[in-house]
């Protein structure tokens, strides 16, 4: 690997990290484009925060290279300090503090004078909502409060990459929406947003490109149609009149498309997935309709049926066996000890 690759941010190849007998990170490999926002998605413990640690110079690699912007993370670990920052899972600047007193005490450690400081400090407060919590202590934010100002925080020097792990975690819905119109903020400014979430809807909403980690390896990567694609071309969701009838029309499914069928929380609802192209060279209308048919005539009546793309729920289960919220045994050295990283702190 060159390290020189034109208009990619961060290149990978065969990336390893190791903690005793564990393999945290088992050769991963990443191009990521400059300008995008790329998701690594996975459970806890897949490798996703040891490989944003290597990547930012907080974790030496055992194996494998990786380069950002072309520079060697080992290497060059000052250049690429230089150009990033990381805001880690948890939030972390000095509860404390007020609002104003972190940025102003973050931008005074980053090499503005105070009047800079107090400025810049005050113009992130203004657009990420946090103006009238300015002059409130840190301890008294909401927990999206604090996610918001640990991201103003990462950003006080705009970074040419920043690395998003898992910031949505704990959050409500309408905290989530605000971190993700943030993220597309900060891209829409031109810097390359590398996203770990274990959220499918986190990566559906926000990444251009995805990789799916499990067990320390990439087992997938493309744009979310190419990964849904990769799966099926269609998915089959069905709401039964009579819960008592879903053992009957699971089979008749399965017989019907020839293919695995999931049983939803919902006790009347069923989902499969559709193929490209089955044996007898149906597309996935053809088969739904066949499918449906069959249950009709079997005396299964359908309440609501629906058909699209698989989810990227789906597609993670068809690629690992088990949902993002399975833990995994791996990366018990990472989720947890780093929690924030500016470029002053990679760099002490």
């Amino acid at each position: 690997m060159s390290g020189q690759t034109s208009g990619l941010a961060i290149e990978t190849a065969g990336l390893v990290k190791t903690f005793g007998e564990t393999r945290a990170v088992d050769g991963v490999d990443l191009s990521v484009p400059t300008g995008t926002v790329y998701g690594v998605l996975g459970p806890n413990g897949a490798g996703k925060t040891t490989t944003v640690k290597m990547l930012a110079t907080l974790l030496r690699p055992d194996g494998g290279e990786a380069h950002v912007f072309g520079h060697d993370v080992v290497r060059e670990a000052d250049e690429v300090r230089s150009r990033v920052s990381l805001t880690g899972q948890y939030a972390s600047v000095d509860e404390d503090l007020t609002g104003t007193e972190n940025l102003v005490l973050l931008g005074r450690l980053l090499g503005h004078d105070k009047k800079a400081a107090r400025r810049r400090g005050e113009l992130l407060l203004e657009a990420f909502g946090l103006t009238e919590a300015a002059g409130k202590q840190v301890k008294h934010y909401s927990g999206g409060m604090r996610r918001r100002i640990d991201i103003a925080a990462s950003i006080l020097n705009t970074p040419d990459l920043l690395f998003l792990d898992e910031p949505t975690t704990g959050l409500d819905p309408r905290s989530r929406n605000q971190v993700w119109d943030i993220v597309r903020a900060v891209v829409a400014q031109g810097t390359t947003v590398l996203l770990t979430t274990q959220y499918l809807d986190e990566a559906d909403q926000l990444a251009s490109r995805i990789a799916v980690i499990d067990r320390g390896k990439v087992i997938a990567e493309g744009t979310k149609g190419e990964l849904k694609a990769s799966v099926g071309a269609g998915s089959v969701h069905l709401r039964l009149r009579d819960a008592a009838q879903r053992p009957q029309a699971e089979e008749v499914l399965r017989l019907a498309l020839d293919a695995d069928v999931q049983r939803e929380p919902d006790p009347v609802a069923l989902t499969a997935r559709v193929g490209g192209g089955a044996a007898n060279g149906q597309g996935a209308a053809e088969q739904a309709a066949r499918a449906l048919a069959e249950l009709a005539r079997g005396g299964i009546v359908v309440d609501n049926f629906s058909l699209g793309q698989p989810s990227l729920d789906e597609v993670f289960l068809a690629l690992t066996g088990h949902d993002t919220r399975t833990q995994a045994p791996q990366d018990t050295q990472g989720d947890d000890t780093e929690r924030h990283g500016t470029k002053d702190e990679a760099a002490a």
